[in-house]
């Protein structure tokens, strides 16, 4: 992301910055990749180092149903039940090494206890709900359509407004970044991008908590989840600066890219990793060539996978869409629309459909908790 601040930081970095009382504040350098990569540093009122206790840890690494994954699937997310905890609400449904995708639906968030992936990034798709994530960079407010990017190893809490709430969670062994070639060489997202630094959502930080005490934490890390105890309230940062924190881009910014013909998927492209893409599909007009099929044609993704997960309106190249719905497409057999639904584009003028995108350039597998939500005969739906 770019470079941001927030709250009181020296003029210069690994310098003497004292508290009102004459005491050090505590420098701590948040790096990624080594030295080599994104990196912010936060002032700490106390050292954040000063741990109590640390509990055995809790296995959470997915298991695979099966190994028979050259299959079109169907999954109906909001099948997945609600549930009290926001940790205990992620079922992961399908996964590789690459990432994690897991259905939520939290009727709470994280009250008593403090939550940090130092496995991976993550994207939090607010499908239904809204609600607070503070982390100790500070305060983002999200909503319907949010894009909730959290980086590996920020320390953060999630509360909700009601206890309706479905989320899409993403997770990324490897950084997630804008796409590439909508970034000039200084890092400037450009004009031809379908989005700009405007419209991403920066967190703000409030006054630090200087308190004591047994702060629980879960730390996920190897696919295990460690309790831990900590002295210290983790949000006691006066002031932080640095291109890694948490942000919100809204998938209702995103501009969409049309033409004449129909566009190729990358053109919806909205985040970008070394094992998969996230692409955005949003409200906009068809394609104007006056042969236009604004239906996409038919697809051989021969080197990914491609997940489509539903949120609203009506997805005019397929039949019986539900919200929450997920489709999986495995590479090595061909997809596209569903009978009727080419001849009927035709001549359409626009779509109010939204969806999220993920293909995957390594395949999925899914798992026992994605078994119990699927559609055994969606592979049978082209038929006439």
């Amino acid at each position: 992301m770019h470079y941001h601040s927030e709250g009181k930081i020296p003029q210069k970095r690994h310098t003497q910055f004292r508290q009102p009382n004459g005491t050090l504040y505590s420098e701590e350098l948040f790096s990624t990749e080594g030295f080599h990569d994104k990196y912010s540093i936060l002032y700490h009122i106390n050292p954040p180092t000063r741990i109590t206790q640390v509990g055995d840890p809790i296995d959470v690494a997915p298991v695979k149903a099966s190994n028979k994954e050259l299959k079109h699937r169907c999954l109906n997310g909001f099948k997945v039940a609600p549930v009290d905890d926001y940790l205990e609400s992620r079922k992961v449904v399908l996964f590789n090494n690459d990432c994690r995708m897991s259905l939520a639906a939290p009727k709470t968030g994280t009250r008593d206890y403090y939550f940090k992936n130092a496995d991976c990034d993550e994207v939090i798709f607010i499908h239904k709900g809204s609600g607070t994530l503070q982390s100790n960079y500070g305060i983002l407010k999200f909503s319907y359509g949010d894009y909730v990017v959290v980086p590996r190893g920020t320390i953060y809490q999630i509360s909700f407004d009601t206890e309706d709430n479905r989320l899409l969670i993403v997770e990324s062994t490897a950084p997630i970044t804008t796409p590439q070639r909508y970034r000039s060489e200084y890092g400037q997202l450009m004009e031809h991008s379908p989005f700009c630094e405007r419209d991403i959502v920066k967190p703000t930080l409030p006054e630090p908590i200087d308190e004591r005490g047994n702060f629980k934490f879960f730390i996920k890390k190897k696919d295990k989840l460690y309790p831990y105890e900590y002295l210290d309230h983790p949000f006691d940062v006066v002031g932080w600066d640095g291109y890694h924190y948490p942000y919100i881009f809204s998938i209702h910014n995103f501009e969409p890219i049309t033409g004449r013909v129909h566009q190729p998927p990358p053109v919806h492209q909205t985040f970008d990793t070394k094992g998969f893409v996230i692409c955005s599909f949003v409200p906009r007009l068809y394609d104007y060539h006056p042969l236009s099929i604004p239906a996409p044609y038919f697809h051989s993704n021969i080197d990914s996978d491609e997940v489509l997960y539903y949120v609203d309106g009506d997805f005019m190249s397929r039949k019986h869409v539900e919200q929450g719905m997920i489709t999986l497409h495995p590479g090595g057999i061909p997809h596209g629309p569903h009978p009727g639904t080419i001849e009927k584009s035709i001549g359409a003028k626009g779509t109010e459909e939204l969806a999220v995108m993920v293909d995957t350039f390594s395949p999925l597998f899914m798992t026992k908790d994605a078994v119990s939500i699927e559609d055994p005969s969606y592979y049978k739906s082209w038929l006439d």
